[in-house]
């Protein structure tokens, strides 16, 4: 396994995985930090395409991934990863919704709960799942890293008009 770390607009980034696949993105300065695994190798030049991808998402000018990543957990979970992945750039989905949207409307908590172990943040966007009334609930880096990463997007799907002065 690999790791590296990097900075953010929300804060230091770690990036687990290897030459081929992202398994993790984890917040370092989020509520819960992740310690680096002591087996886990240091290798930046093995993320070059997820780093240059999170830069020109974070810059506005990415509205998709294009990375392989390899997301452990139950099949539920899988479900629930697998429907956010489908949530446009810049829109936003209730808990409910999602359960909805995996045939399980009745599992409101457990998508919540499926939601919150997402492994490989910001690029599985979890970010863009809400509370039914619209409030920014919990979320694995704090609801103030949410409301960044949703007003980030907000900004950039935003059209803007040409200055042709």
């Amino acid at each position: 396994m690999m790791h590296t770390t990097i900075t953010s607009p929300i804060g230091r980034l770690l990036l687990v995985g290897n030459d081929r696949v992202l398994r993790g993105l984890y917040m370092l300065d989020g509520p819960k930090p992740l310690a680096v695994d002591p087996a886990s190798t240091e290798n930046a030049a093995a993320f070059s395409a997820v780093i240059a991808q999170l830069e020109q998402f974070f810059a506005g000018e990415r509205t998709v991934f294009e990375l392989e990543v390899e997301l452990e957990g139950t099949p539920f979970q899988q479900r629930v990863w697998n429907a956010l992945r489908e949530i446009p750039y810049g829109q936003t989905i209730s808990y409910g919704e999602l359960a909805r949207r995996i045939d399980r409307p009745s599992a409101v908590r457990a998508v919540g709960l499926a939601n919150g172990r997402n492994p490989v943040s910001v690029i599985v966007p979890c970010h863009r799942v809400i509370g039914a009334n619209g409030t920014l609930t919990g979320y694995g880096g704090g609801v103030e890293r949410k409301r960044l990463l949703l007003d980030l997007e907000s900004r950039a799907a935003t059209p803007r008009l040409l200055d042709l002065g």
